[in-house]
């Protein structure tokens, strides 16, 4: 077996975790799409699940009962292609918005605003359950229910704490699992329309470090930006263009001026993070947007940026915070195995008996490299005697790397169970190791992927949205 480098995925290995993960994305067409595409996640997925209903509990938990706007509460709004948006639909997603926002400190826009704002979420959530049913993407109970239990621990609830949580705010437990299906469905659609087609090429990954991600890594510095989007749509004419520059130029006067940005961004900001006052969270330089970066590294707190023209539309940034970021130092493990795996002939028992009479030879004074050369099924590592070499944490499967963190040096494990067999488990020794350089380089290309995702998310919503019959029907005023 080839020596192991930290954060190495070896595809097949008997120990290894497999890729990331393998995908066969196809793109539904908007009418006519063909079922059976699918997405196989071998590790943890693209976009967390919990990232998702964390998100969705705290617009629930402020939640209210929805108290009425001045158009009929059972009105349409919006037509959006074969599918409707009722006025108590949108009553009820602004009041969250509301009391999240209040929550959170930022200051509401006009109740006209928020509700143009809101009502162009929803149409867009709208069109991305659709093509999600066209594409066959769903989300069983059972998966759902797996998620709500996750979100309860994370919570520090019981299933019924966090179910009583949810009533208390003043939603159906119907509605909020509801609202939980359909942004996992949002998550999978994306995934395998998107997310999935995202490759970073080593090529990409060596030009990205040397060009942009070395300053915002090796400078160990983050940045919390702030970003309005006025969007322009696909093929934009020349008025649009300037109406949307001019705009853009009206936003950047207000906040010259000492307008709160998180105030300005619910009002007027296209952008995914709008209603959340436009805050892209903390970022090291190589994970912001490639328009953006040139910018961002000369910022001071405080400062802004723009417009600055893309083809989403003209942006306004401001750096509303700048932080150092420490090395990063892991606990490596030196670890030994023997692996045996089963077969019709050889079951799980007769396995861990084996292997309970090879730990006892050990205990006797038979050495482990030496079994581990006659016994073990994984080849590649018993030529050298069982050794696996030093290896960092997230390398190994989860059940063998739980097994061996447990252990101290020179203790061997019980008969420890992975999805490739029963493996006896000896950590020789453990250290910790600076491995900034290389943790530098798995974090530019995951930011890289991320920056590459968000970039192509943000048009295949813009186009989904220019490409669908849409009347709206709202109220003004």
């Amino acid at each position: 077996m080839q020596a192991i480098s930290s954060g190495c995925r070896i595809a097949g290995h008997p120990v290894y975790n497999k890729a990331p993960f393998i995908s066969r994305a196809q793109t539904p067409a908007r009418k006519h799409a063909q079922r059976g595409s699918s997405i196989m996640q071998i590790n943890k997925p693209t976009h967390s699940k919990l990232g998702i209903v964390s998100m969705l509990l705290l617009t629930v938990l402020f939640c209210v009962t929805p108290q009425a706007y001045p158009a009929d509460i059972n009105g349409i709004v919006a037509i959006v292609e074969d599918d409707v948006i009722l006025a108590s639909e949108l009553n009820a997603q602004v009041r969250s918005i509301q009391y999240k926002l209040q929550g959170s400190g930022t200051p509401l826009p006009t109740e006209a605003v928020l509700q143009r704002q809101v009502l162009e979420r929803m149409i867009v959530n709208k069109l991305q359950l659709q093509q999600a049913g066209r594409a066959g993407v769903h989300v069983d109970d059972s998966t759902l229910q797996r998620s709500v239990v996750q979100l309860a621990k994370q919570n520090n609830m019981s299933t019924a704490e966090f179910r009583q949580a949810v009533l208390s705010g003043g939603l159906e437990y119907s509605e909020f699992l509801a609202e939980i299906r359909n942004e996992m469905i949002i998550n999978q659609l994306r995934n395998r329309i998107v997310t999935s087609r995202v490759k970073v090429s080593d090529r990409e990954l060596e030009h990205f470090i040397n060009t942009q991600a070395e300053v915002g890594l090796e400078g160990n510095i983050r940045y919390r930006l702030g970003h309005i989007l006025i969007g322009t749509p696909e093929a934009a004419s020349a008025t649009q263009i300037h109406q949307a520059r001019d705009r853009a130029e009206a936003v950047v006067q207000k906040l010259e001026q000492g307008e709160a940005f998180g105030e300005v961004a619910v009002s007027n900001s296209g952008g995914t993070q709008g209603l959340s006052g436009g805050d892209l969270g903390w970022r090291q330089l190589g994970a912001i947007p490639t328009i953006f970066v040139d910018y961002v590294a000369s910022m001071q707190v405080d400062d802004i940026r723009g417009p600055i023209q893309s083809a989403s539309g003209f942006h306004i940034i401001k750096l509303l915070e700048l932080e150092g970021k420490a090395k990063h130092v892991v606990t490596q493990t030196k670890v030994q195995h023997i692996l045996l795996k089963t077969s019709d002939l050889f079951s799980d028992e007769d396995a861990k008996q084996k292997l309970q009479s090879l730990r006892q030879r050990m205990e006797d004074g038979d050495d482990f490299s030496a079994l581990a050369k006659a016994h073990s099924d994984d080849k590649a590592s018993a030529l050298k005697g069982g050794e696996l070499g030093w290896v960092s944490p997230g390398v190994l499967v989860p059940a063998f790397e739980e097994a061996m963190t447990n252990l101290s040096p020179g203790e061997i494990s019980q008969p420890v169970q992975t999805q490739f067999g029963w493996h006896l488990i000896q950590v020789l020794d453990r250290a910790d190791k600076d491995n900034t350089k290389e943790h530098r380089k798995e974090q530019a290309r995951q930011q890289l992927r991320k920056q590459k995702i968000e970039e192509e998310i943000e048009l295949w919503l813009r186009r989904l949205r220019n490409e669908a019959f849409v009347e709206i029907r709202l109220r003004q005023g």
